[in-house]
């Protein structure tokens, strides 16, 4: 059988510290990060602290996006789950990473809910990758997997 989800875990470093910082900005990127990935986006719910970083989720027909924002450090920590073979999550995690400018990308996938054969349902830590910038001008993330 096949994992009935994917979930990316995703560190961004060296990203714009006031995309990071703006909470409307923040929620507009992981919405139209959902939709990249052609998942139905159901509710939102975002928040921002002061003096700065944000969190929030997108809930999804198929899952959820979630972030939290780190503006001081240039850093963002994501969770892309998806479920379904309609929905890809690795392009919500790359349209996000370039809406954030990150210069550097770290991402591990975990197959989840694979059931063995006693129907006890396991996960399984699949690719892991780094994407590194190049130094380009127009700060094209490349990711490896």
């Amino acid at each position: 059988m096949n994992a009935l989800g994917t979930h990316i875990l995703v560190e961004l470093s060296e990203c714009d510290p006031e995309i990071l910082s703006d909470v409307d900005k923040v929620t507009n990127i992981l919405v139209k990060a959902a939709k990249e990935a052609n998942a139905e986006v159901l509710q939102t719910a975002f928040h921002r602290f002061n003096p700065q970083g944000v969190s929030g989720v997108v809930v999804i027909a198929e899952s959820h996006l979630s972030i939290h924002t780190w503006p001081e450090y240039g850093y963002a920590a994501m969770d892309i789950y998806t479920c379904g073979d309609h929905t890809d999550p690795w392009k919500a995690c790359r349209f996000a990473a370039e809406q954030f400018q990150a210069k550097q990308m770290l991402t591990t996938e975990v197959r989840r809910g694979m059931p063995d054969e006693a129907g006890v349902f396991s996960h399984v830590v699949g690719k892991k990758s780094t994407g590194i910038e190049p130094g380009a001008k127009n700060r094209k993330l490349s990711v490896v997997r």
